[in-house]
């Protein structure tokens, strides 16, 4: 059960493949107890390689990791009992049903008879696959398979639970209902998180700090609003109604920042002293008898963060980023799932 005990804990972390780059090139993050930890990155930038580190899957090349307390390379069966891993692709089998994966899978824990049952009922109930447990999972659809995989990684109540690209390729609707979950998992249980999403509204909705890597370095860490407060200030754009007015809009507008880059025919400028300042700025412009067609405040975003840290944009690539650091002659994510199968759940 998740106990508020040890977090992750990572120093100088490398993976290197041979003849290949070096996918991870000495990372150094700490996630608290309790803490939901968004990993961002562009494609080939090494996160699931991290991931894959972290659950024991793939061993480091140099560095330090502790999960949970244990050193993933000398005490991986200690980081496996306490971590449960959602990877990005599911080891479902297409001929058992959702509820017989569960209870199989609560064999593999060691979890008593009427303690699988038990366990199966509630966690069925809590991902929405009540209906759908008698189910052969061929018939699932992704979403479905998503958060039978999620509950199956949460068979053993385990401190810590690895999301790696948890939502992607889902509707908005089971988007949703996963972030409900993660979130009450955290909040309720104490449950770690150490999420990888290409997503970075769900990176802003769900993660405490967020580490961006590119290239296998971390280049950036913080709350979101730690990372979005670097980039800059708000700013807010009016478009007149009249197009004479634009000049005296500047004006008015300019006594409350810099002006910048804007909409044709509109004005905006950076605030001074943020958001706070849109208040006064609709009684100047109303002293001023200029009416507006279009006021709109823009806060600084986590995709503005993600632009000026890498250079590139994230949101929507479709992340199938480590596929470039296998091993020579391994399929791509081949290696994964089988090596999931053996050791991050069971």
């Amino acid at each position: 059960m998740a106990s508020g005990g040890a977090g992750i804990e990572v120093e100088g972390l490398v993976r290197e493949f041979k003849k290949g780059p070096r996918a991870v090139d000495g990372i150094s993050l700490r996630v608290e107890p309790g803490e939901i930890y968004g990993f961002l990155g562009p494609n080939g930038a090494g996160k699931s390689t991290t991931v894959l580190m972290l659950t024991t899957l793939l061993p480091p090349t140099s560095g330090t990791a502790r999960v949970a307390g244990f050193d993933v390379a000398r005490e991986g069966s200690k980081v496996r009992a306490s971590i449960g891993a959602a990877l990005q692709e599911a080891a479902l089998d297409p001929f058992l049903t959702g509820r017989e994966h569960l209870k199989l899978q609560a064999a593999l824990h060691g979890l008593g008879r009427k303690e699988r049952k038990k366990r199966g009922d509630e966690l069925l109930e809590r991902v929405g696959l009540v209906e759908a447990a008698d189910r052969r999972v061929r018939g699932y659809s992704g979403g479905m398979k998503r958060r039978l995989d999620l509950a199956l990684a949460l068979v053993h109540r385990p401190e810590i639970l690895f999301l790696d690209e948890p939502t992607t390729g889902l509707d908005p609707q089971s988007r949703s209902a996963l972030w409900t979950e993660v979130s009450r998992l955290t909040r309720d249980e104490g449950v770690t998180v150490f999420l990888t999403t290409q997503y970075l509204e769900e990176a802003d909705v769900l993660a405490d700090r967020v580490g961006i890597i590119d290239s296998g370095r971390i280049v950036a860490e913080g709350t979101p609003e730690e990372l979005k407060a670097e980039i800059g200030r708000p700013s807010v754009e009016a478009t007149p109604i009249k197009v004479s007015d634009r000049d005296a809009v500047a004006r008015v507008l300019s006594s409350f920042g810099q002006e910048i880059a804007a909409q044709p025919g509109a004005v905006s400028v950076r605030l001074d002293h943020g958001a706070g300042d849109l208040a006064d700025v609709v009684r100047a412009l109303d002293a001023g008898s200029l009416r507006v067609a279009n006021l709109r405040l823009e806060e600084p975003s986590l995709d503005d963060v993600f632009l000026e840290k890498t250079g590139r944009s994230l949101e929507g690539s479709g992340d199938k980023e480590d596929n470039d650091n296998v091993e020579p002659g391994a399929k791509p994510g081949g290696d994964r799932e089988s090596s999931r199968k053996k050791g991050a759940r069971a």
